[in-house]
């Protein structure tokens, strides 16, 4: 039970990936914690985002198996997707999670206070009337689906993506508003399941915060799945009729489909929660902070997760609560290098990167060393037939800067390339590491062999 008249070394505003990874650290160096939910722990990642998305995509790689056994000389056939079934295999997958969360902070003796909160002083957070008091306050209050002005959400027929994830059926045909990572995960699971989907992106490529080679090799890799996208091409509105939606676009053309999923991103959620009340400074409704402390405005007053400006992934606001914890606990924790977290699009093919673009590197450090390697060269790829690259980016005759790669499941092999990126490694540090065979890893390995001026198995 709860007790307002304790002061807790931390209070923390929001129970996602940032508060809970906070909490617990903090739990297990000896500090006293409360955090307040007003909906379940694990946030938006667990219960409306990273976990639930992934099982969908990875009930589309069954599907696409069965399509496709022939060419493996398996004889399946997919009869249907049966959206209950998928739905019970999601929803246990997020529930056996959650239950194990609630475990582990019960099990660490973190007070877990069910409410909305909102911050009313430096050290205090207010619970439906009840002031809970810590030495520190830690807001980690998580982020929203964005709309665009004068374009409702509806739930049924324009929707975001947490009204996609509990769809009861398969849309026969969809629009995709947004070709970021949310918007290409959903064409690429919908696809897989059948629905006719057209993307809608106003920047001139999918993907567009990735480098550009990986943009271009997932177009060319949705192209061959009869995934229709329209970049460079802004919304103008949209219509709802007794069947669908009417999508009109830039230049009158108008797309019909049976929803509209709006994925362009997602926002800071900071509005009547007291920050600015209590002097926390906000830029655009995010919270900035001191880089190499996680500090707002406020003496003693922390922010960790999509709240903070950057790049708005689980495992950052993961390790930012880590940090917060042990900065806390005064353990002199190293900051946190936005470029080296790694990025992971979950599409088929799978994007994987972590470190500078190419252009980020030539402006950072004007000459760079570029090598791509086609997974032609990878046995494992040809097993798996996907085609792809690992691309590295060197600042010329230095350490490797960047690291970007495009295939099936490329998405594993995001650990070792941010030990690469993180460690500051040069080609010839990883050429004589030596990667199982046949794996997926040996692409890295030889990319890296290549770069230090010996390659093997390259393919232009």
């Amino acid at each position: 039970m709860a007790d307002p008249g304790v002061t807790y070394d931390l209070v923390i505003l929001g129970g996602g990936s940032g508060g809970y990874a906070a909490a617990l650290r903090a739990a297990t160096l000896g500090l006293s914690v409360a955090v307040v939910e007003k909906d379940k722990v694990g946030g938006t990642c667990l219960h409306r985002g990273c976990i639930p998305t992934k099982a969908l995509l990875h009930a589309a790689e069954v599907a696409d198996s069965a399509r496709e056994g022939e060419q493996f000389g398996v004889r399946t056939t997919l009869e249907g997707v049966d959206m209950g079934g998928v739905n019970k295999y999601k929803d246990g997958v997020v529930d056996r999670l959650f239950k194990g969360l609630q475990g582990q902070l019960k099990a660490r003796g973190i007070t877990v206070i069910e409410g909305e909160g909102r911050l009313t002083s430096p050290t205090t957070i207010d619970v439906a009337g009840t002031t809970y008091t810590g030495r520190n306050i830690v807001l980690a209050s998580g982020s929203y689906s964005r709309s665009l002005p004068g374009l409702e959400l509806d739930g049924h027929r324009v929707i975001a993506s947490e009204h996609a994830l509990t769809m009861d059926r398969v849309p026969e045909s969809a629009v995709v508003l947004g070709g970021g990572v949310i918007g290409v995960e959903f064409a690429s699971a919908w696809t897989s399941f059948g629905t006719k989907v057209t993307i809608v992106e106003a920047l001139p490529r999918l993907v567009p915060a990735e480098d550009a080679d990986c943009s271009k090799t997932l177009e060319r890799a949705f192209r061959k799945r009869k995934i229709a996208f329209k970049t460079a091409t802004t919304f103008e509105s949209v219509s709802t009729t007794e069947s669908g939606v009417k999508v009109t676009v830039a230049g009158g053309e108008v797309i019909e489909a049976e929803v509209l999923l709006v994925a362009v991103g997602r926002g800071p959620n900071t509005t009547g929660l007291g920050y600015e009340q209590v002097g926390v400074a906000l830029d655009r409704g995010f919270v900035t902070v001191d880089p190499a402390t996680l500090l707002t405005s406020v003496p003693g007053v922390y922010a960790v997760g999509d709240i903070v400006p950057g790049l708005q992934l689980a495992h950052r606001g993961f390790q930012q609560g880590i940090f917060v914890a042990e900065h806390i606990a005064g353990l002199n924790p190293t900051p946190i290098d936005e470029a080296g977290i790694p990025r992971v699009t979950y599409s088929e093919p799978e994007v994987a990167s972590v470190g500078l673009t190419e252009e980020q590197a030539r402006a950072q450090y004007g000459e760079v060393d570029i090598l791509n390697y086609n997974l032609g060269g990878n046995g494992k790829s040809q097993i798996l037939k996907t085609a792809g690259f690992v691309k590295l980016v060197r600042a010329k005759d230095g350490a490797v800067v960047g690291l970007h790669m495009v295939g099936s499941r490329v998405g594993e092999l995001i650990g070792e390339a941010q030990l690469i990126y993180n460690w500051e490694a040069y080609p010839a540090d990883v050429a004589p590491l030596v990667h199982a065979h046949p794996t997926q890893t040996e692409a890295l390995g030889e990319a890296h062999l290549a770069l230090a001026g010996k390659p093997l198995h390259f393919h232009d």
